[in-house]
């Protein structure tokens, strides 16, 4: 089968182009199709969907080996929405079958997802119709978020990311379900259970602010976890994969409109 007959997955991430996590992805969805490695030529953490002007656009081509095998890669100026763009728009032949956004060197649960650029590039290209994963491994420090480690085993999230991106271009994507949102442990195995969750409704990156003198200088927001078992569904994100300890799957939706009975809600606002 041909490169041009396979199906065509787009993969990408918000930790650089350089990321360990992103060539394992490489590697575990080559064998489902034909691979294009377009992402952020910088490291790009919490970027979410943005897409700010100051982003330079530029697209960097080159060859890499990776595993004994060679790669053509690009590496965007950008932010992971804006490599999506220039994937789709610019650098394919034609459109994906699947973009895979991963895998993230950092879990993605609760509240804080929208904060994620790892989730914000699946969305973006779930807006353009196009199925999409968001896949994140869990950290063991979270001071280290922003590190190329090489000494972290991506195996397992790989494994999780080859089972549902094999399953998406199979069979895709039920109605209402935009992305799938995986998180997996970070002493998960491939015989971990995996669990279908919603999102807590819990803000799990907890921000502070370091400042050691007065406004004028530089401070840095940074985040640290505090959230107990009780304070979480045990069918949420957070539970599954903090106090659990399974691979969280959750189905996202662009729709973010509440799940509010609407004409009640305005009948009742109407009459005040």
């Amino acid at each position: 089968m041909s490169a041009a007959t396979r199906p065509q997955i787009l993969l990408t991430n918000d930790d650089g182009i350089q990321s360990p996590g992103l060539w394992a992805a490489a590697q575990a969805l080559s064998a489902l199709g034909y691979v294009y490695v377009t992402a952020p030529r910088d490291q790009v953490s919490g970027s979410g969907r943005s897409v700010p002007p100051t982003s330079d656009g530029r697209i960097l081509s080159q060859r890499l080996q990776i595993g004994g095998q060679e790669w053509p890669v690009y590496a965007v100026g950008g932010t992971p929405a804006q490599v999506v763009m220039h994937g789709v728009m610019e650098i394919m032949p034609q459109p994906p079958d699947l973009v895979v956004s991963g895998i993230n060197y950092g879990e993605n649960p609760g509240l804080s997802v929208t904060v994620s650029g790892t989730v914000g590039a699946a969305l973006e290209a779930a807006s353009m119709g196009i199925p999409a994963l968001a896949v994140s491994l869990e950290l063991e420090d979270i001071s280290t978020y922003l590190e190329h480690r090489d000494d972290v085993d991506f195996s397992t999230a790989a494994h999780f990311t080859a089972l549902f991106a094999a399953r998406v271009l199979r069979e895709g994507l039920p109605p209402d379900v935009d992305l799938l949102k995986i998180d997996v442990p970070h002493n998960a195995t491939p015989q971990t259970p995996w669990r279908l969750t919603r999102l807590a409704r819990h803000r799990y990156f907890i921000p502070r602010i370091q400042r050691t003198g007065p406004w004028e200088e530089p401070a840095v927001i940074s985040g640290g976890l505090d959230v107990t078992p009780d304070q979480v569904a045990p069918d949420s994100d957070v539970h599954t994969l903090m106090f659990d300890r399974l691979v969280s799957v959750t189905p996202l939706s662009l729709d973010m409109t509440s799940r509010v009975d609407l004409p009640a809600l305005e009948q009742r606002w109407k009459q005040d």
